[in-house]
């Protein structure tokens, strides 16, 4: 079955396909051997911050990244199940924002450990944990938007029963600020590899198929445009 790749393209939805599961996964193994609440993760930075600041990076990288792919998918279960596919990938869309917003208070929490150690800075995020956002607004879409775009993929026939149960799993990931990494993390992690990474690779095999020059030229641009990309990010 092939999808019309107009937005966002084929090489974009296939890459995105591939790298975003397998940066999820690789930030929450990383995190693996601190316990998931946010004392203990803010305890890991202080102690580990090389460490934990890639493991955050690689997940918020890979939340991103998911955006694309999330796209991809639901624009080829549009093609026979269009309201499965309207509903599971706008909720689910909606989740990655409502996980980047997360991203970013973990972002400053860790700072805190900087500034003012971890004693205090876990007093500062004890404080206001549970305080008032608007993003709470989306914390259905994060558990329920990855069920729906999951039995879309079953119905359509665009993932099969396994690969569909994995995509699922994604509902169980931890939600909120400074989770780290938990049994159910693993799983959820390892079920989208399951689930995406294979259909990234068919996307960029379908036909037309792909010339080699066509592969060298697409990963030399990210080759240089990522690496220029965050220069002009730090500057900024």
């Amino acid at each position: 079955m092939r999808a019309d790749y107009g937005f966002p393209g084929r090489w974009v939805g296939g890459t995105a396909l591939i790298f975003a599961p397998a940066l999820l996964l690789t930030g929450i193994l990383l995190r693996l051997p601190y316990h998931f609440f946010f004392p203990d993760q803010l305890a890991a930075f202080q102690r580990e911050p090389d460490r934990m600041t890639a493991a955050y990076s690689c997940i918020v990288l890979g939340n991103i990244l998911l955006w694309p792919a999330i796209v991809t998918l639901a624009q080829r279960i549009a093609t026979t199940k269009p309201a499965w596919a309207a509903w599971g990938g706008t909720l689910a869309v909606c989740g990655l924002f409502a996980r980047t917003f997360h991203a970013g208070v973990d972002h400053l929490a860790f700072q805190l450990v900087r500034l003012q150690g971890v004693d205090g800075a876990t007093k500062t995020v004890a404080a206001s944990y549970g305080a008032f956002h608007i993003v709470t607004l989306f914390t259905a879409a994060i558990l329920f938007g990855w069920i729906v775009l999951a039995i879309g993929a079953y119905l359509s026939g665009v993932l099969g029963l396994i690969r569909s149960l994995a995509l699922g799993t994604m509902a169980a990931l931890m939600i909120g600020v400074l989770k780290g990494t938990s049994t159910t993390s693993i799983v959820s992690g390892s079920g989208l590899c399951v689930a995406l990474i294979p259909l990234g690779f068919t996307v960029l095999r379908e036909p037309p198929a792909p010339r080699s020059r066509d592969y060298v030229l697409w990963f030399g641009l990210l080759a240089i445009l990522l690496p220029v990309m965050f220069f002009l990010g730090q500057k900024g």
